[in-house]
């Protein structure tokens, strides 16, 4: 008899301890067997019904209200796919072409003549200081700018996710205050320069002649040549691109809903890699690419000879102006 009831309470701890492991099983069961979550509305379902998934808020911010969009999809595949092709392609394709012009054509170097050793100003201090903040400010913006579409890319694997969290916040704060002298610097260089950089004829004829780059010629030129008219034509365009585009993206929501502030996040992103593709041959140019051509922003002075053989138009208005000849004077001979 109590062998007997001593199984029987065996058995029935066992089943008590088995309880809890079985009960999942049926509880995602329905009656009929089915399984109780496949009918419920998923994603793809409420897209069909509206355009976007939202909900119910009670704070005054009603963009806070949609949860999901489709055009929150076409932003992330474009930022996260087209982007940063599109920066490659454009920077480092012309970094490939400025290296291919460099080790076929060379440096272009300056020709002694009679003129050599004499400088003419060319341009004066304000001139210099408007250039330099502009391409300062330039430089840092396009740094930082370029980190925020391949830095968690290239920089991020380098220096761990801390560091660069640490860069990125100090970058954003860089890009956003520099961008304010940047666009001072893109009206002082509008102010200056404008009445220099209009196009005319004189400019079609050094197109035609590919500026000389590919011959031993130097086609005539006032003090800008077609190709820095063009540079200059598109760091006024593209710099005002960037402003207003840049200003809507500082101050969010002005005027724009979450669709307008995506579009303009692109725009501002693709007109950035282009403007830091033509800059790099602008930079190339004004430095290693020429001989003689850094002065002119250096110390403001060029060499005459440098001046008469590519702005010999400009040297001859500079001698016009005054009746003992341009404003130039000797290189101080050398200590013996």
């Amino acid at each position: 008899m109590k062998t007997g009831l001593t199984i029987r309470a065996l058995t029935f701890v066992a089943a008590m301890s088995l309880a809890p492991l079985s009960a999942p099983s049926f509880a995602q069961q329905s009656p009929s067997g089915k399984n109780p979550t496949a009918d419920s509305v998923n994603e793809e379902a409420l897209f069909k019904q509206n355009s976007k998934i939202t909900g119910r808020i009670s704070i005054p911010d009603t963009k806070a209200g949609t949860l999901e969009q489709p055009q929150g999809r076409e932003w992330r595949g474009f930022h996260e796919g087209w982007m940063p092709w599109i920066g490659a392609i454009a920077i480092l394709g012309m970094v490939l072409l400025l290296g291919i012009f460099y080790f076929t054509k060379g440096r272009i170097m300056l020709e002694h003549n009679e003129h050599s050793g004499r400088k003419i100003l060319r341009f004066n201090t304000f001139e210099r200081f408007t250039h330099w903040m502009t391409a300062t400010c330039f430089i840092i913006l396009a740094l930082t700018g370029l980190n925020y579409v391949f830095g968690k890319r290239l920089l991020m694997p380098l220096i761990g996710p801390d560091a660069f969290s640490a860069i990125s916040q100090w970058s954003k704060y860089a890009h956003n205050f520099l961008a304010w002298p940047f666009i001072v610097g893109i009206l002082f260089m509008m102010a200056v320069w404008l009445s220099d950089n209009v196009p005319n004829r004189i400019d079609w004829a050094w197109l035609k002649a590919g500026g000389g780059f590919f011959s031993n010629t130097h086609p005539s030129a006032g003090r800008f040549n077609a190709g820095q008219k063009i540079v200059f034509w598109i760091v006024m365009l593209g710099g005002l691109a960037m402003a207003i585009t840049g200003i809507m993206l500082v101050f969010p929501f002005a005027g724009l809903d979450i669709n307008g502030m995506q579009t303009i996040q692109g725009i501002h992103a693709v007109i950035a890699v282009l403007f830091i593709a033509a800059m790099l041959a602008h930079i190339y140019i004004g430095s290693l690419g020429m001989e003689g051509a850094y002065d002119a922003m250096g110390s403001g002075e060029v060499d005459l000879a440098w001046a008469r053989a590519h702005h010999d138009l400009w040297v001859e208005e500079q001698q016009a102006k005054t009746a003992s000849g341009p404003q130039v004077r000797s290189r101080p001979a050398p200590a013996e």
